[in-house]
């Protein structure tokens, strides 16, 4: 089973967001792939960026961290319910973002965009989508988006969906699993990978062979695997 973080970054005391991750929420609660964690940024409670060390290190110094680094890690994938506000996304998501690397790194993210115009929070997605990717996560092509979210798109607290919509969320959840599927490698500790990373014994032949007709590292290089490198975020 899919361990899947749905975070709602909505940040008003009135806000429309609750709606529209009940709506998420419900949905994949459907499916029996996942199973679902819903984070409510404002509730986590997260101040400011403030810790002393860069997050790619991992020393994690404040309870707060730990706390949250705990629940990410634990997330296997992610949906990211984002409002749109000024052509982009909420600072309580960014802020939420940058507080850890190695948690967010190699996990897939489903986008769930909103906004009170025709666009949907499009401009907003976007300009998240490019944050994911430099922590190493993978948004996937799938997406939802919400167009003019306002009272009159709500029914006694329920988000009344369109038909794109509700077939955007199926796409997506099944672009979820396919892409947990293909990362949970990428996530493997390097013993668990065993001749994948060309160390086993066994497989020296096959080695050799890919390296046929490659000049040799000079002996200053080092050679090290992508899961040892931490991602290039500071």
């Amino acid at each position: 089973m899919i361990r899947l973080a749905v975070l709602n970054a909505a940040t008003s005391p009135h806000r429309l967001g609750n709606v529209v991750t009940d709506w998420v929420v419900t949905r994949f609660g459907s499916n029996k792939a996942f199973a679902i964690d819903r984070i409510d940024l404002r509730d986590v409670g997260l101040p400011l960026f403030d810790e002393p060390d860069l997050p790619r290190y991992g020393h994690h110094r404040h309870e707060h961290t730990r706390r949250w680094a705990a629940r990410i890690g634990a997330a296997d994938a992610f949906v990211m319910v984002s409002p749109e506000y000024n052509r982009g996304y909420s600072a309580l998501l960014k802020n939420a973002l940058d507080y850890l690397v190695h948690e967010w790194a190699f996990k897939p993210v489903g986008i769930v965009s909103y906004g009170s115009g025709m666009s949907g929070g499009l401009v907003g997605a976007e300009a998240l989508r490019g944050v994911l990717g430099s922590l190493q996560m993978y948004p996937v092509r799938e997406m939802v988006v919400v167009p003019f979210v306002t009272e009159q798109s709500v029914r006694e607290g329920t988000l009344s969906a369109s038909e794109g919509m509700v077939e955007g969320i199926e796409l997506m959840m099944d672009a979820l699993v396919r892409m947990d599927a293909a990362m949970h490698l990428l996530r493997a500790p390097n013993e668990e990978l065993g001749g994948q990373q060309g160390s086993q014994s066994g497989h020296e032949g096959a080695d050799t062979r890919l390296r046929q007709g490659r000049p040799e590292a000079p002996d200053s290089w080092t050679t090290t695997t992508a899961l040892e490198r931490p991602p290039g975020f500071v």
